[in-house]
């Protein structure tokens, strides 16, 4: 595979992270619309984007719009305002904080997740406690220069019973928003607009916005070394998902 520095695997590693975690929302889709359908809601919305912070602490507005950046400002304000209608959120000024009723969701939310990524990827169960480790690691070091997104959802709420299944599942998630606001930064320093990289299609600049988001994000893999780093790669790929 060659030499893994820290540029080379947050390339390698994007598209595995997106699986594995997407994998888990997948699974858990069925179960999780009869989860809101208790709590009288049609859709998460928000409330999944910013989960895990608001068990326990607000977010500040301009994060939780990072972490919904290709949302429209009307579709935003009326995403938030119809949870805090719901009784799921409350509006600050400049900030969004979760209900009691809000939190509840989330305690359910968490076991739901935790059930399926413990069973999704039961049979490389003995691997997670290393993998989530590592993702850890990577996680505190991203703190050190945080984008919105990712100071939104880093650290993540860990909940005290969380399975290594749960937990890697989590810092993934919060590695794939630093991820996207190293390529939300890739695309501005390029001059452009969310709508204008939306319609990006491939190409020289899309490849070189996709080699400066790989150099953005690799400051989370610079906390490893090369043969942690490998087994991280090789670790999550062989995840079902």
């Amino acid at each position: 595979m060659g030499h893994l520095d820290a540029v080379r695997v947050a390339e390698l590693v994007a598209p595995i992270v997106d699986r594995v975690t997407i994998a888990v929302h997948r699974a858990s889709r069925e179960q999780g619309r009869e989860m809101l359908t208790q709590f009288g809601l049609t859709g998460a919305g928000s409330l999944i984007g910013l989960r895990l912070a608001l068990p326990t602490r607000s977010v500040p507005l301009d994060q939780a719009r990072a972490v919904a950046r290709y949302m429209s400002d009307t579709d935003f304000r009326a995403e938030l305002s119809g949870q805090a209608e719901r009784g799921m959120l409350v509006l600050f000024e400049a900030a969004v904080d979760s209900t009691d009723r809000g939190r509840e969701l989330y305690r359910e939310m968490f076991a739901l997740h935790d059930r399926t990524a413990s069973a999704l990827w039961e049979w490389r169960a003995s691997g997670l406690p290393r993998l989530a480790d590592l993702a850890g690691r990577m996680v505190a070091a991203g703190l050190a220069d945080p984008g919105p997104a990712f100071a939104a959802t880093a650290p993540p709420y860990e909940p005290a019973d969380a399975t290594p299944a749960l937990l890697l599942f989590n810092r993934l998630t919060s590695l794939r928003q630093h991820r996207a606001d190293a390529h939300a930064a890739a695309w501005a320093e390029a001059g452009l607009t969310v709508e204008q990289i939306q319609a990006l299609t491939a190409g020289p600049l899309r490849e070189e916005i996709e080699a400066r988001t790989n150099e953005l994000a690799a400051s989370p893999y610079a906390a490893l070394t090369e043969p942690e780093r490998l087994d991280f790669l090789a670790g999550l790929g062989a995840l079902s998902g």
